[in-house]
């Protein structure tokens, strides 16, 4: 699953690749019934408007690629590690610059993570807790992440799996979230005592610009249906404003489906019938809340990737926020959700016969119900599951 958006290279100018590989790919092609993921390559062009574009980055030192790993908080450690290992084991050609950042880290510490991204331009991350009771000006790393390298792009595809037994099947859907601006600003300010106003801010440029990824990707995977998730009966301006770039851009695809629906009645629907659902289109906040719901329909954060997209860097982590505190140092953590955020970040690298090994043994291993991990039913443990991918891989 991963979006991969290509311009073809004029002279002067570079090649744009701003992409979904494996987000993007169909999960007949996940679950192995394809052999070639170059069979299937989407190559979509980016907008005029969306500026410099950089090609994936190149690889260095005998045709290795480095990558900066943040591990964060809770069972991201650990599953970090297992990625490692999994890597080692397959001999991809990936090194990674691990920067600890988690929950108590230093300003300074978060500031060399953002270094390290850009000059690799590629990370793999885990989620890093917030707490809600620290000082008013303390803000969420991860928001920060995303606002610092304009990470405008969040994508997850969420595709119900056969071995996984859920109450719907059949879920098929792709969401796509605005991920720099909407209630994420942390604009919030207390006017008179015990009155507090937070900022919402939409603009155009931005709504323009992920209404235009969305529709690109829906016509390049041959999606039928577009939705895009607002409030606009009660925010007229800013969810008013989304909604008619989202109508402006769709004028524009009048092959694909275009409709619109409130958040609270896309909750009801999600939970009712999810199939109604093609690609998934929204603001920060909600996509925030669709994700969740959208993640636990298919079985849970233990099972989706989650891919973040810009114009000059691209973030892999598991599809929702969740770090698993609870679980940590257990060894019931279910490594299937990075491991796939990890292919997906190979597919950006186009070390693409490495990523189709891992995801076909990634796959191959749900298949093993005896190793099914406690979060989708299981009594497996991680260390189980990692033996048992790296037993099926071919070196």
């Amino acid at each position: 699953m991963a979006l991969k958006l290509l311009t073809a290279a004029t002279s002067g100018t570079v090649k744009a690749i701003f992409r979904p590989t494996v987000l993007c790919h169909p999960w007949e092609i996940l679950l192995g019934y394809e052999t070639s993921l170059r069979s299937i390559s989407y190559r979509p062009r980016l907008p005029t408007y969306v500026g410099h574009q950089l090609v994936p980055p190149s690889a260095k030192y005998g045709g290795r690629h480095t990558v900066t790993m943040i591990p964060g908080d809770g069972i991201g450690p650990e599953l970090m590690s297992h990625v490692k290992s999994v890597f080692t084991h397959a001999r991809v050609p990936v090194d990674f610059e691990e920067v600890q950042v988690d929950s108590t880290c230093c300003l300074e510490d978060f500031h060399n993570a953002i270094l390290s991204i850009r000059r690799n331009c590629v990370a793999l991350k885990g989620n890093i807790a917030t707490d809600h009771n620290l000082r008013l000006t303390h803000t969420s790393l991860n928001s920060m992440l995303r606002t610092s390298l304009d990470l405008f792009a969040n994508v997850i595809h969420c595709k119900s799996l056969p071995s996984v037994v859920t109450r719907h099947n059949d879920v098929d859907i792709i969401v796509i979230r605005e991920s720099t601006e909407g209630e994420y600003n942390n604009l919030e300010h207390e006017s008179v005592n015990g009155v507090v106003e937070t900022l919402k801010i939409t603009t155009e440029t931005k709504s323009l610009r992920i209404a235009e990824y969305a529709f690109q990707l829906a016509q390049e995977i041959g999606r039928k249906k577009v939705t895009a998730v607002h409030k606009a009966s009660i925010m007229k301006l800013t969810d008013g404003l989304f909604l008619q770039c989202c109508a402006r851009v769709a004028s524009r695809y009048p092959q694909i489906t275009f409709e619109t629906m409130t958040v609270d009645y896309t909750t009801m629907q999600l939970v009712t019938r999810p199939q109604q659902f093609d690609v998934m289109l929204m603001p920060n906040l909600y996509g925030n809340v669709i994700h969740n719901i959208c993640t636990g329909l298919i079985g849970g954060a233990g099972l989706v990737p989650g891919a973040n997209y810009g114009q000059l860097y691209a973030v892999f982590e598991t599809g929702t926020r969740q770090t698993g505190k609870y679980i940590a140092k257990k060894n019931v953590a279910n490594p299937t959700a990075m491991l796939l955020a990890s292919c997906i970040m190979l597919d950006y690298l186009e070390l693409n016969s490495y990523a189709t090994s891992i995801r076909n043994a990634v796959l191959a291993s749900m298949d093993n119900k005896d190793i099914h991990t406690p979060d989708i039913g299981g009594c497996g443990t991680t260390s189980e599951i990692i033996q048992d991918i790296m037993n099926r891989i071919q070196t």
